[in-house]
């Protein structure tokens, strides 16, 4: 099976739940491993009252043994400390005096589209799912890829570069990205760190919101993951298909793809060049990939996030029970989110790079990936060789 993953929960049930299938036999995988991304999820300035409740932890529930996978689906789950408070509202099984249904869609959320589509007369059935604390289980399974990856030094890292009208430059936000962790906001600037943060306090006192842009760079990728071949094979189009699937997201840039639109072709190739014994690039505008394949440059993905549909403002609604207009309900929620969007975003980019590179160099055991990898490497290493070497 296709590396991948499949996720279950509510936001206020028991707990989330992911499997990872495709995972090969015999790589190292520890709690510790997943916990650490799990903890960056829930870092980050603005973050409302849920992360002072949660503390993410994972359990492996199967397809690891002594810390080692064991080349079956790969199951975790994260419990849900604030379930305690929900378990009348969330239980699983019937209730004598179920809570009152909730009515008032919000805007921007899936709530009103969710109950038409499903036909459901509580949007709590809706929003419990549509939330993005879904994403516990994508940035556990993103922990999974990221120790496969990184055995091949594959090194993924993230920035944010914008919230609201604050901002910096990009290419210096995306070389600063190892950094960027230092950084309550994830920006790799102090100065601009310290605006952003002074943006996100203005928003809240006015009972508001912000969103903003990061970008997520994967340093290491060898050339060839992806192919031209299919459409449905092509990395860039999977990548864009992977961060914008994340709550709130609604653009996704490859390099420099916008300001590229702007220019002549010259000004935009990255020319190939050689650097020492092998061939590489001039520049990296296209964000490491051409013909939907890595070209051994940094893949450079981009994002802008809308800021988050919660807010304590309370929008213009319907009221689904009278047809009378009203104000949207309101539930707990951060002020900015953007920078545990930049951490989901590494999390979606890992899964897609380790589809793509168990699909080139093999999927059962580490050591059979390996010499694949291996032997890959030296076969390309020798195009890259002068006719006389």
């Amino acid at each position: 099976m296709r590396f991948g993953f499949s996720t279950a929960g509510e936001s206020h049930g028991p707990a989330e739940v992911v499997i990872v299938h495709g995972v090969p036999a015999g790589l190292r995988l520890l709690a510790g491993d997943v916990d650490r991304e799990l903890a960056r999820r829930q870092a980050g300035y603005g973050r409302g009252g849920r992360q002072k409740i949660e503390r993410d932890r994972v359990e492996f529930l199967g397809g690891v043994r002594h810390g080692y996978t064991l080349g079956s689906p790969v199951a975790m789950l994260v419990r849900n400390r604030d379930y305690a408070n929900w378990e009348h509202r969330m239980n699983p099984a019937p209730v004598e005096d179920p809570p009152d249904p909730i009515t008032l869609p919000r805007p921007g959320h899936a709530d009103l589209a969710g109950m038409q589509k499903y036909g459901f007369g509580d949007l709590r059935n809706v929003l419990e799912r549509s939330s993005a604390r879904e994403t516990v289980a994508r940035v556990a399974a993103g922990a999974v890829a990221r120790r496969l990856l990184g055995e091949f030094g594959v090194r993924i890292s993230s920035a944010v570069y914008r919230i609201g009208g604050v901002a910096m430059d990009r290419a210096l936000a995306a070389a600063g990205a190892e950094k960027a962790d230092l950084s309550e906001v994830r920006c790799p600037d102090p100065e601009v760190s310290e605006r952003m943060k002074a943006e996100i306090d203005a928003a809240r006192h006015a009972r508001d919101a912000l969103g903003g842009e990061f970008v997520v760079v994967a340093e290491g990728c060898p050339p060839g993951l992806g192919s031209y071949a299919d459409w449905r094979d092509r990395l860039d189009a999977r990548l864009a298909r992977a961060i914008i699937s994340i709550n709130a997201i609604k653009g996704v840039e490859i390099g420099d793809a916008f300001e590229a639109a702007r220019r002549r072709s010259s000004e935009v190739q990255d020319e190939i060049v050689r650097r020492g014994g092998t061939l590489g690039r001039a520049s990296n505008r296209l964000g490491g990939l051409e013909g939907g394949m890595t070209n051994g440059e940094p893949v450079v993905v981009a994002a802008a996030m809308k800021p988050i549909s919660t807010i304590a403002r309370a929008l213009r609604t319907v009221d689904l029970s009278t047809g009378e207009e009203a104000r949207a309900f309101r539930e707990r929620a951060d002020s900015c989110a953007v920078p545990a969007a930049a951490v989901i975003g590494e999390a979606m980019v890992a899964v897609v790079l380790a589809e793509a590179f168990l699909e080139k160099f093999g999927s059962d055991a580490l050591e059979d990936i390996r010499a694949s990898y291996e032997h890959y490497m030296r076969r390309i290493g020798r195009l890259s060789r002068r006719p006389e070497a």
